[in-house]
């Protein structure tokens, strides 16, 4: 069994190579994009009618839960979060060279939740996303998270590459202070980036000369079901293994 990398601990992030065959990618995209075809109101579509943003990807594409539960990702999950852990959200992101887009430096901390009128010193800054109530994670939840980004995709220098800067996510929700140079994630088809929330990162634009998608499915894990102040999770999945 590989043990937990220092980079999870230290750096915040790990990327594990080949965790999926290239065959397996392309049977991914083909069920994603028959799907988003079906779902008009949960996608952002550009004119030429590429989806290039999906939410709610838990519900509307069923077939994640499968593909999520490989033993390499299973084992890594349980040993970073502990054997209670589940899925508690799905996105989808592409940056088709027609219609990129980028993003500045920033910490996830927003969490899928069944009702965000609670009141609560734990969460804070109510919001409803695609009408999914959402919330400011507490710093305690969020650093009880880890993201798996499933790169459909290659990613090179050329199709806005993920930028992390390490050792951020240990100073919590702050993202000031920081010095160094950040990291660029460049990979291939079927790599997965294990990331912790609380990691401060960054997207540039793909380049408009290149015909080059970047499709990412994004899932998010958390590992505990109980939320405080009478929060739930607005999804908690737990793969089957521990289910029996």
């Amino acid at each position: 069994m590989n043990q937990l990398p220092s980079g999870i601990a230290d750096q915040g992030s790990e990327l594990m190579h080949g965790v999926y065959s290239s065959e397996e990618c392309l049977q991914m995209l083909s069920e994603l994009n028959r799907l988003f075809e079906q779902e008009e109101m949960v996608s952002i579509r550009s004119s030429r009618g590429t989806v290039f943003a999906a939410r709610n990807v838990i519900k509307i594409v069923p077939e994640v839960h499968a593909w999520w539960q490989k033993p390499r990702l299973v084992e890594r999950l349980t040993y970073v979060l502990g054997e209670h852990f589940g899925l508690v959200r799905g996105l989808y992101f592409d940056k088709p060279s027609h219609r990129s887009w980028s993003l500045p430096f920033h910490k996830d901390m927003t969490i899928a939740v069944k009702d965000n009128r609670l009141k609560s010193d734990e969460f804070s800054k109510p919001t409803t996303k695609a009408g999914v109530p959402h919330v400011e994670g507490s710093e305690s939840v969020l650093a009880n998270m880890l993201t798996l980004r499933i790169h459909l995709d290659a990613v090179t220098d050329f199709n806005g590459p993920l930028q992390v800067i390490p050792g951020s996510h240990l100073s919590g929700k702050s993202t000031a202070g920081y010095s160094g140079q950040p990291d660029v994630i460049t990979c291939e088809a079927g790599d997965v980036l294990a990331m912790r929330p609380l990691v401060s990162h960054a997207s540039g634009h793909s380049d408009p000369a290149r015909e080059m998608h970047r499709r990412i499915l994004h899932l998010e894990f958390a590992a505990e079901e109980q939320l405080a102040d009478g929060f739930q999770w607005q999804d908690f999945i737990r793969p089957e293994i521990h289910q029996r």
